[in-house]
């Protein structure tokens, strides 16, 4: 199955495969139709990677085997063994050349052999040249194929039918980016669930994501601070992503996931990183009435945005 980054068709339910739990969601009409999520025993999916097929099929059953979720998924990734770059083409119309000039780019912007990749991209704009020639901005993205062939077996053994594979960054970003954003502000979104995951974007285009190798940011269930560490990852990722061309200034932090509701956290990360944070409403511009009280919103973020992405 092709890496897939495009919006699809209706009928698709949002599948976040947390590290430490699963989350489904279906959108409809600017509203949460339904939600629901699972716990995921310890060690199945570690650092966002699978590690235990069988017991993460068992998880997906039992989500998907009592719920009217649709069986067609949209899944998310996040992991070390994802690339994201930004590149910069001459202008070029014919869609077939394009293709050719980027697989070409690829070979030097990402790290992996190509025939052990799926690759996929996005257009994101145009700047002018100093010669004063059109240039074609793009977000290549590059995932390794052995990561995404065992998630969509563990998937397919489930009884589901993966249609496309999305950036968990991406979903984030779509789920909470604001309607009329700041086009010369930049923000970072800090996504503290199962695994901990940055990404930068300006407006509803992800420039940035870089997932944290541990999760003692999201947690802190052994009793140390985990402040002075997320800031100074905070720090770095900003430090990468404004050296890029055409960067823009990052003005604030929105932090999301069940991470995101840990007392005072918001507080402390403002004065450790001095910059504006906030924690985001958990579904952005979502209403929620499919939502049972049961269920924590802070974990259904990314699976909202998997399904917005899915329904656009």
């Amino acid at each position: 199955m092709a890496f897939s980054l495009r919006n699809k068709d209706k009928g698709t339910t949002g599948l976040d495969i947390d590290g430490a739990y699963l989350s489904a969601v279906t959108t409809a009409d600017g509203r949460v139709s339904a939600a629901a999520s699972v716990d995921l025993p310890e060690g199945v999916v570690v650092e966002g990677e699978v590690q235990d097929p069988l017991q993460l099929t068992a998880a997906l059953k039992e989500l998907f085997g009592s719920s009217g979720f649709p069986k067609t998924v949209r899944l998310g990734v996040s992991n070390q063994q994802i690339v994201l770059r930004e590149i910069e083409l001459p202008r070029i119309e014919d869609d077939a050349d394009r293709e050719k000039a980027i697989k070409f780019q690829a070979q030097e912007a990402i790290p992996m052999p190509l025939d052990e990749a799926v690759l996929d991209h996005q257009l994101i704009g145009e700047v002018i040249s100093a010669d004063g020639v059109a240039r074609s901005r793009i977000v290549l993205v590059a995932a390794r194929k052995s990561m995404i062939e065992m998630l969509l077996e563990a998937v397919r053994s489930a009884g589901l039918r993966p249609e496309g594979v999305d950036l968990d960054a991406f979903a984030l970003v779509r789920a909470l980016a604001m309607p009329d954003p700041d086009p010369h502000e930049a923000v970072l979104y800090c996504h503290l669930g199962g695994i901990t995951n940055l990404a930068i974007a300006v407006g509803s285009t992800c420039l940035f994501t870089r997932p944290l190798a541990t999760v003692a940011a999201a947690d802190a269930t052994d009793g140390e601070d985990p402040v002075p560490m997320l800031a100074e990852e905070i720090r770095l990722s900003m430090d990468y992503y404004q050296a890029q061309p055409e960067a823009r200034p990052v003005g604030r932090v929105m932090l999301s996931g069940p991470g995101s509701a840990r007392e005072a956290l918001v507080e402390h990360l403002t004065e450790a990183t001095g910059l504006a944070v906030v924690a985001a409403e958990p579904l952005g511009m979502l209403s929620a009435p499919g939502l049972l009280p049961s269920e924590d919103p802070h974990r259904h973020t990314v699976a909202a945005g998997l399904a917005l992405g899915a329904a656009a």
